[in-house]
């Protein structure tokens, strides 16, 4: 993980809280026992549920890919390189940081590399430095504070198959929640009177609202 795990106990807190108090109260009180098949409703949530934190956890726990810095060996060698580089240029007396770009040949397609003066090399293509994680990340998406974790060529498919399953997730939620409004204003005889009797519903039919939205998007 990153050395700032940014809000990924509060992500997981937020999910645990939401699932649970979709089990406590909408499953529990008409789902499973008013609706044709409804045990299969908190099996499929479950298994949803787990399929998500496993996919949180793993693109937390997982090294996004992170480009080892260069040795000591060969950071004093480009440091002689650039001593003799400076020592034959007679326009100068001050220091000369390292070139900024390495122009390269892969395939036959020129590339240009750009240096990393903190990890002392030449980054690849589409590499990064994160400031968050002080390192150099190939492929480098994003920092995520929700996972606290870079987002990198090592751990892209789980961000994306965990951003997936959580969008799956509150759908499901949201969607059953509706449906439990409206089974329980028929037993009930009226919207408000369900309200009353199941008021554990308010704030994560709001959660799921809102992340359905961001997530998504």
């Amino acid at each position: 993980m990153a050395r700032q795990t940014g809000i990924l106990y509060f992500t997981i807190s937020l999910i645990l809280v939401t699932v649970a108090l979709f089990f406590g109260f909408e499953c529990r009180l008409t789902l499973v026992t008013h609706l044709p098949y409804g045990y299969f409703i908190p099996i499929a949530c479950g298994l949803l549920f787990l399929f998500n934190m496993g996919c949180l956890l793993r693109t937390a726990w997982s090294d996004p890919g992170i480009i080892p810095r260069s040795t000591p060996e060969e950071a004093a060698y480009l440091e002689r390189c650039l001593q003799d580089q400076q020592a034959r240029d007679e326009n100068t007396r001050e220091y000369r940081p390292p070139p900024r770009t390495l122009d390269i040949t892969i395939n036959g397609t020129p590339m240009k590399l750009k240096y990393c003066f903190t990890c002392k090399i030449f980054r690849p293509p589409r590499a990064s430095h994160c400031s968050m994680c002080d390192n150099c990340v190939e492929n480098f998406d994003h920092h995520c504070p929700w996972v606290g974790n870079c987002v990198g060529r090592r751990n892209y498919r789980y961000f994306f198959l965990f951003v997936t399953s959580l969008t799956l997730l509150c759908l499901f939620i949201f969607s059953f929640s509706v449906t439990h409004i409206i089974l329980l204003s028929g037993l009930q005889g009226g919207f408000l009177e369900a309200l009353k009797i199941s008021p554990g519903r308010y704030p994560f039919m709001l959660i799921c609202f809102f992340s359905i939205w961001s997530v998504i998007g």
